[in-house]
């Protein structure tokens, strides 16, 4: 039997706020903090969703280790900052929050930190800083360079039927990437390599409406919508520091992730202790797409870290 098809129910959650200077992070705790298993930090991606699509994630707690998701800060149920630019919606400001969530929760010293898509690039920024209390890392459908994601994103686009492609083309150019011929377009895209259950499932949808009406945070950093990379980010990258990496890591995505091969390889060839799964039915939400596989990967890594 999988370790996904032995989860108990769900244990109850309790939520919360950590204060951050002057900004409050939500979050919500799944299970029980005391557990001698290590407590899982799920960071969603974006930058700007919520947590809500990778909500699946607290099933983990079933196990006996507590799941925390939060919504960091610009987004979600956290401090919304709308007037905010650029110059602050930082990396270091993340980095800075989840810090605080950490020593916050009192599990600073034994955790085990999950990003997923941003999060994962987040999770990344925050592993080769060496913190000691990181046990074990997840990159799931993440990236090491903006510019392999953008490489690899151009390709799937350029797969796309040829009336979308132009359309997308078009108001690019033009400028006009919220006419509502752009969106229906780019949802083509997201059908394909972001998320394959159609229609959305309601976490999903959820997420998305969120960023849909506070997109301050997604915008500023990354650009109005998943390929056409244009924010603040459009020039990071991770790849020259990933040796730095002590954690035990375990990176994933989905064979028709817009998360390529291509821009996850280098976390596969750099990290020293990695290991790497493909989940063969899944886009850029395998723990939506094949639910009970990616929960099941995932224990079985953290078990071997608890």
């Amino acid at each position: 039997m999988s370790a996904a098809a032995a989860t108990a129910a769900t244990p109850s959650a309790t939520e919360g706020f950590a204060p951050h200077g002057s900004y409050q992070t939500w979050y919500r705790v799944t299970g029980d903090l005391a557990s001698p298993r290590l407590p899982l930090v799920v960071a969603h991606g974006g930058p700007g969703c919520t947590h809500d699509y990778v909500d699946s994630f607290k099933e983990l707690a079933g196990h006996g280790r507590a799941v925390i998701h939060y919504d960091q800060i610009g987004n979600g149920r956290s401090t919304h900052l709308p007037d905010k630019g650029g110059d602050f919606w930082t990396v270091d400001f993340f980095l800075g929050e989840l810090d605080n969530l950490l020593a916050h929760l009192g599990i600073q010293d034994r955790y085990a930190l999950l990003g997923q898509s941003w999060g994962g690039m987040l999770a990344a920024e925050h592993a080769v800083r060496r913190r000691a209390g990181l046990k074990a890392l997840i990159l799931a459908n993440s990236l090491a360079s903006m510019e392999l994601w953008v490489r690899g994103c151009n390709k799937l686009r350029s797969e796309l039927p040829e009336a979308v492609q132009e359309a997308l083309d078009r108001h690019e150019a033009a400028g006009t990437t919220q006419d509502p011929e752009y969106l229906t377009a780019s949802r083509v895209f997201y059908d394909r390599h972001v998320c394959r259950v159609t229609p959305w499932p309601e976490e999903v949808a959820r997420t998305f409406l969120a960023v849909e009406s506070d997109p301050t945070v997604y915008h500023t950093m990354n650009g109005p919508n998943e390929f056409h990379v244009v924010g603040t980010m459009r020039d990071w990258t991770v790849i020259d520091r990933l040796d730095r990496i002590e954690a035990p890591t375990l990176v994933f995505r989905g064979a028709y992730d817009e998360a390529t091969a291509e821009c996850v390889q280098p976390f596969i060839d750099r990290i020293p202790k990695v290991e790497s799964e493909v989940f063969p039915q899944s886009s850029h939400m395998p723990h939506v797409e094949e639910k009970e596989a990616c929960l099941s990967r995932v224990e079985t890594f953290l078990r071997l870290h608890d």
